[in-house]
């Protein structure tokens, strides 16, 4: 699930690029016409030259050979003058032509940044660039539209899905209390409707997760993940799971609701998919290059890279498409990895050698400004 890293380089603005360019062209053009100069003017007869004028005697030029020396030392400076120009004119004109190509590339960041309802509108004459940002206007057109048909679709399923299953839940209870009831029976729909409920919800927040657009702020990935630890406290000694945490201060710009479900996924897949007197880790850290990195780390079952790979497929469980104890859906993992995406991060999961699961997740550094 980790996406490939960068290739290193210094980064070069195209419109450098393009500057070079010109500059480049423009001496070589030149170049080239001085050599046909060059060859030209050997093929003048090598004989002494002398001039009509008496003012021009002093030039001091009077044979082919000193007609090619001063040309070559004229051709020089002339090449010199057309990479100037070449280099102060191909970085007006490169910004010039490149001028479009930043309102496009503010919009694009704009729409990175949660802002759908931002449009480039640009003007001026038919061309490439035009055609571009109309095409780019109207994918945001159609994501916008897709995303507001996603979210009525997630509100009228998360009304008309919790009713019905509220209602069971209801008459449930209300059977459990009439007499002659099979108590094993109800115990069982009673289980089999809050399991379909606890589904709903998973499938609607994983639906959610999709349709965020612009909920970031600054915030410390620590909190959350300090939260998800506590609340998931009860669960480990009921478990019989020693559960560790070593929790430092990570900066990053996210939606703090969205960072605490990945937090309580992470740290109960810990928990659930372990063994008696087993253990887990959860720790916060700052990488090297100030971007935040959330661990967890447990023993378990031995796994295979195979199935490692598949664990972020929805309704995929570490123990496969079951589990004995009823617990989990399958999405955790799959929320994870959409939460993730969301906030511009990378998850990584690696088998541990003796068992068990290594999750890594890294999101970007909070800007200095924030």
């Amino acid at each position: 699930m980790s996406r490939a890293p960068r290739r290193p380089g210094l980064p070069v603005s195209a419109r450098l690029r393009l500057t070079l360019g010109y500059a480049a062209f423009l001496v070589v053009a030149g170049a080239a016409i001085l050599v046909g100069v060059y060859v030209v003017v050997r093929f003048i007869p090598d004989y002494p030259l002398t001039s009509s004028d008496p003012s021009l005697s002093d030039v001091g030029i009077t044979s082919r050979g000193e007609i090619l020396s001063a040309l070559v030392d004229v051709s020089l400076w002339v090449l010199a003058a057309l990479a100037v120009i070449g280099l102060g004119g191909g970085w007006l004109l490169a910004g010039w032509v490149l001028r479009p190509l930043r309102r496009i590339d503010a919009a694009v960041r704009a729409v990175a940044a949660g802002g759908l309802d931002h449009r480039i509108r640009l003007e001026g004459p038919d061309d490439e660039f035009r055609r571009l940002a109309d095409a780019f206007d109207h994918m945001l057109d159609r994501l916008q539209d897709a995303f507001a048909v996603q979210e009525r679709f997630a509100a009228n399923a998360s009304h008309e899905l919790r009713t019905p299953l509220a209602i069971t839940a209801t008459m449930l209870d209300v059977a459990r209390r009439e007499p002659g009831h099979d108590p094993a029976l109800i115990e069982r729909l009673s289980r089999v409707n809050a399991r379909a409920v606890d589904l709903t919800e998973a499938l609607l927040r994983l639906a959610d997760v999709d349709a965020v657009t612009a909920a970031a702020r600054p915030l410390d990935l620590a909190d959350p993940v300090g939260r998800a630890v506590e609340e998931a406290a009860e669960e480990a000694r009921r478990r019989g799971v020693d559960l560790r945490s070593d929790l430092r201060a990570a900066p990053v710009t996210g939606d703090a609701e969205l960072l605490l479900r990945l937090a309580d996924n992470l740290v109960r897949n810990t928990l659930r998919h372990n063994i008696g007197e087993g253990w887990a880790r959860v720790s916060v850290d700052r990488d090297r290059d100030g971007s935040a990195v959330l661990r967890t780390e447990n023993t378990g079952a031995t796994l295979s890279p195979e199935s490692v790979a598949r664990l972020t497929e929805p309704f995929l469980r570490g123990e496969g498409r079951t589990r004995r104890d009823g617990e989990g859906h399958g999405l955790g993992l799959a929320l994870v990895s959409r939460v993730v995406d969301v906030h511009g991060g990378t998850l990584t999961l690696e088998a541990r050698p003796g068992g068990g699961l290594l999750v890594t997740v890294v999101l970007p550094a909070r800007p200095q400004s924030s």
